[in-house]
């Protein structure tokens, strides 16, 4: 490996080190229960540090491949750090939250957000961070222009909603709409008339799939081109048969 590739492979691997083993919050990260995040995730983080937007899954497999593979454990797609100085309890939630936290949406979910609150889906949570810039930057990662929401922490937690901290970062599967505040909803996304389901192509009504229509004109057989039909000057053709009787 040329000097150059190596020492950005070493600096790679410092830096997924520290985000993996040391402070994945401060990365707007949140890994499992077993410590992994998957590759979209660290590439999501990396990519908005400046200078290392380079990076793509090709150069973390260079990492796990090097002098520091031991480091890192790979599976499915995931990755985590084998040594992590940062813990995750989802068995004792915290009994104090601060009052306000924020966390940042898609806006095609803002309506129904507004409407029926935060809901997990497939087993994920939602983040939030007291720091609003922090609520921007993981939004950005699922939308450009995120909505950004405040949540009642303190007053949803004394109604029963559980969240979990790691860092500096928070979070839950279900916020009731009660506690949370934001923008109006959009005109535009109000407005915005649904998809159409794809209309199929209709076929004509007379026919069925798996039919053809039959050229007469076409058929091989001269005898069944004329079989009953009277030709042209057929009246002719008979009176000159009868004259030579």
């Amino acid at each position: 490996m040329p000097k150059k590739n190596k020492m950005k492979t070493d600096n790679l691997s410092r830096l997924m080190a520290y985000i993996l083993g040391h402070r994945p919050d401060e990365f707007g990260l949140v890994p499992d229960a077993e410590g992994f995040v998957t590759y979209k995730e660290i590439l999501w983080a990396l990519h908005e540090e400046s200078g290392w937007g380079y990076v793509r899954e090709g150069h973390i497999n260079e990492v796990l491949l090097g002098r520091d593979r031991a480091l890192f454990q790979s599976e499915d797609k995931r990755i985590r750090a084998l040594e992590r100085r940062w813990s995750l309890d989802l068995e004792k939630p915290p009994h104090v939250v601060p009052k306000n936290l924020h966390g940042a949406i898609r806006r095609k979910a803002h309506p129904v957000v507004m409407e029926k609150g935060l809901r997990s889906i497939e087993n994920r949570y939602h983040i939030l961070t007291p720091d609003r810039d922090m609520a921007i930057r993981i939004g950005r990662r699922r939308d450009q222009r995120p909505v950004v929401l405040e949540v009642m922490a303190d007053a949803a937690e004394k109604k029963g909603t559980l969240f979990y901290p790691l860092g500096n970062l928070f979070f839950t599967t279900e916020i009731p709409a009660i506690f949370i505040s934001g923008p109006p909803v959009s005109k535009d996304i109000i407005k915005a008339p649904k998809e159409k389901p794809e209309q199929k192509e209709e076929r004509p009504p007379d026919f069925e799939a798996g039919t053809f229509v039959l050229d007469a004109s076409r058929d091989p057989d001269k005898s069944r081109r004329t079989r009953g039909k009277k030709t042209k000057g057929w009246k002719e053709e008979a009176r000159k048969l009868r004259r030579k009787r």
